[in-house]
């Protein structure tokens, strides 16, 4: 059997597709991309990702079997440096929980609110 990381994938929960989308571009310079639904149900859009490197995919989805909300899954996006993204997050319309703070040898970690009410994270080494 082939070893695997245990994520595969994930989603972030949404109710405003526009404005989750907004917050996430800005906040991580990045553009999200338009995924497709074969039953209808839900609205997708994708951070990139090349499935055959570290790390997993994932995308902000809005349907209606599922809601955003604190007290979740916690998803922490890998950065250069999380004070950066920390930056744009009030101006990108989210709130910081706690700012950039250390982890140890494992980095540095900042904890944010999106305009959905969804706790992530931002995770650097630096």
């Amino acid at each position: 059997m082939t070893k695997m990381n245990a994520i595969g994938w994930f989603d972030i929960y949404v109710n405003d597709m526009k404005r989750a989308v907004a917050f996430y571009e800005t906040v991580l310079g990045i553009t999200l991309e338009a995924m497709g639904d074969p039953t209808g149900e839900t609205e997708m859009m994708s951070f990139a990702a090349d499935m055959g490197v570290y790390g997993a995919g994932g995308a902000l989805v809005k349907m209606p079997h599922a809601q955003p909300g604190p007290g979740g899954t916690q998803v922490y996006f890998s950065v250069a440096d999380c004070a950066v993204e920390e930056a744009r997050v009030a101006d990108a319309g989210g709130k910081v929980i706690r700012p950039k703070f250390s982890i140890g040898n494992f980095g540095w970690v900042t904890l944010c609110q999106d305009p959905e009410g969804n706790m992530v994270g931002f995770s650097s080494m630096k």
